[in-house]
């Protein structure tokens, strides 16, 4: 038996060595050229390296053959000792060491399982099923970043900003990321139950919800504002719920139909987009700004796969030379400050509301070799706007701050749900004011007073030219980092 162990113990190592190899010498990422085979090994450690185990050798590779063997022989222990042999099974094993190991980095990474990494796919196309909610680590609680206002918790009264205290009866300080992602997630029509905690009044809460196929248009609400908000202007309004493979085009109808319309000015609202798609931020960008215009910069540990320039797309497109202001919230993350940070370094737009949440790092989905659909997100670079800000763990800063109360907030998810209200109930949301939306509007009647008559901008093909400022306001010089201040642990956005 011990010859056995050992025998198991070294094949084991080997193949994890000859798997891992390429990662070591930085060139083993999925979805990148493998090494042709019979290609030469990397080299060996010199000779006298430290051999400690959890020591890198400073300057060279730290190849991991002690701490590979003790992972190995602690995987055989477990299988040979453990009392139940139907938890011990290889597959299950490697999944929780890959688990763990993934969640020990940041909120961020996160091993996958092939129903995960499927229901994520699903989640960008913009279909899925669950309760409405996308979740993240926030100052090390479990927090409710975006609430859909079509899915069963917005019905329920959940808010973003409401900490899980318990997912059904399991605490939820005992749940990693993934855990707590799929007890949430089901087929249509299973119940679940969150114990929440609301931090405005500290006020604990009980949910039932039952889960269903969440369908959701990702720019909505597109209108003229009414007279109250927009006095006799013709000021455009549109709501962005998540950046998704159909966003783009969405927002090219909307825009082209408030155009058609006479619009004079727009209020793109970001507030509790959480983000999703980063080719799909990007080119939102580029319906407001030239072609070819870097919006974006990541910077990674590999400069020649992780650090990247992102451009609007290139060629004739229709410009979009109104005034445009950006609403956005505590509930803004990664892809929605992507947006609005880029329009306000390029002075495109007037940003108003709340310092966003701070999300600015990349995450790779990379599936995992001969693991049968299991694939792992790992965060390989950070977001810079175009005068380098970073926006990780600092968030966007308004221009124009806006902040609202807790019954406002409860408020405004009611608002943005009122399609699916009874009579009554729309009439008293109605006459609701949305402070924010308020003060965007009143800088736009500034802006449009300043920049002359804008009687309504049609769209039409042109040449690429340089975009007509939305808003006169001060700008830090290219370069100029920004310092506000920091904020808490960056979510990691469904």
């Amino acid at each position: 038996m011990r010859m056995n162990l050992l025998s198991i113990q070294r094949n084991l190592c080997l193949l994890a060595l000859l798997w891992l190899g390429p990662v070591g010498t930085g060139t083993g990422m999925a979805q990148e050229p493998q090494p042709a085979p019979g290609a030469p090994a990397s080299p060996a450690a010199p000779e006298g390296a430290a051999k400690k185990p959890g020591a890198a050798a400073k300057g060279g590779d730290d190849l991991g053959f002690e701490q590979i063997e003790i992972l190995v022989h602690v995987i055989e222990l477990i299988r040979q000792e453990y009392h139940d042999d139907s938890r011990v099974t290889y597959e299950k094993l490697i999944d929780s060491a890959l688990e763990g190991m993934l969640a020990n980095l940041d909120p961020h990474c996160q091993f996958m399982p092939k129903e995960i990494f499927e229901q994520m796919q699903k989640e960008t196309g913009g279909t899925y099923d669950g309760v409405g909610i996308t979740i993240a680590f926030r100052n090390e609680m479990l927090t409710i970043v975006a609430v859909r206002e079509e899915g069963p918790a917005a019905r329920a009264g959940v808010l973003p900003g409401d900490q899980i205290i318990k997912v059904n009866e399991i605490l939820a300080d005992k749940l990693g990321l993934a855990e707590a992602m799929e007890m949430m997630r089901g087929k249509p029509g299973q119940p679940l139950k969150l114990t929440l905690r609301r931090p405005a009044n500290n006020q604990l809460l009980e949910v039932a919800l039952v889960r269903e196929v969440i369908r959701e248009a990702t720019v909505t609400d597109v209108m003229l504002l009414p007279a109250r908000y927009a006095a006799d202007r013709k000021m455009g309004y549109l709501r962005l719920t998540q950046f998704g493979e159909g966003t783009v085009k969405e927002l090219v109808e909307a825009l082209n139909d408030l155009e058609q319309k006479g619009m004079e000015a727009l209020i793109m609202d970001l507030r509790n987009n959480p983000g999703g798609l980063l080719t799909a931020a990007v080119n939102t960008c580029g319906e407001f700004v030239p072609p070819d215009t870097v919006v974006l910069t990541t910077e990674g540990r590999n400069a020649s796969r992780n650090s990247k320039t992102y451009r609007t797309p290139p060629g004739t497109r229709h410009v979009r030379n109104y005034p445009l202001a950006v609403l956005v919230n505590h509930g803004s993350a990664s892809g929605a400050e992507v947006v609005s940070g880029a329009l306000q370094d390029l002075n495109r737009a007037l940003i108003v509301g709340e310092t966003t949440f701070g999300k600015g790092s990349v995450q790779q989905i990379i599936p995992v070799p001969n693991s049968e659909g299991n694939a792992i997100r790992l965060t390989t670079a950070r977001y810079y706007t175009p005068s380098k800000r970073t926006i990780h763990e600092h968030g966007v800063e308004p221009d124009i701050v806006s902040t609202l109360t807790p019954q406002d907030e409860r408020n405004l998810m009611i608002w943005f749900r009122r399609d699916t209200l009874a009579p009554d109930e729309l009439q008293k949301i109605e006459a609701w004011e949305d402070r924010q939306l308020a003060r965007a509007a009143d800088s736009l009647k500034g802006a449009l007073l300043f920049s002359g008559s804008f009687a309504g901008a049609k769209a039409k093909p042109t040449q690429p030219a340089a975009v007509v400022p939305a808003v006169s306001k001060p700008a830090a010089p290219a370069g100029t980092p920004a310092a506000p201040p920091s904020k808490g642990s960056p979510p990691a956005s469904n």
